[in-house]
């Protein structure tokens, strides 16, 4: 399954033959401009996923039912909160963030 906003799931083939089109869309529109124009300099990145990353992706599952469970337990009440382990957790992202 795609996500279509972050395009998860998608082959780095796919990626690219996307951005090829849209790269070629440009260059359509570009032709079309008026000739005392200078030409943009464009650069392409290319990110290419492992086999492993890919395989990990296309086989990305969860479990839907445990989901419904914990949510409906945290707005009962019922599921088990560590403030102590909370705080640790918040304190080591703030140190990353703030590089300390």
């Amino acid at each position: 399954m795609t996500d279509p906003i972050s395009n998860l799931g998608r082959s780095a083939a796919q990626l690219n033959s996307s951005a090829d089109k849209v790269k070629n869309q440009k260059a359509d529109a570009s032709a079309s401009v008026a000739v005392d124009k200078a030409p943009i300099q464009t650069s392409s990145d290319e990110f290419i996923l492992s086999d492993t990353a890919e395989a990990a992706l296309s086989d990305a599952q969860f479990d839907a039912a445990k989901v419904a469970r914990i949510k409906q337990a945290i707005l009962e009440g019922n599921y088990p909160l560590d403030a102590k382990r909370i705080a640790e957790n918040f304190e080591s992202l703030e140190r990353m963030i703030g590089g300390k």
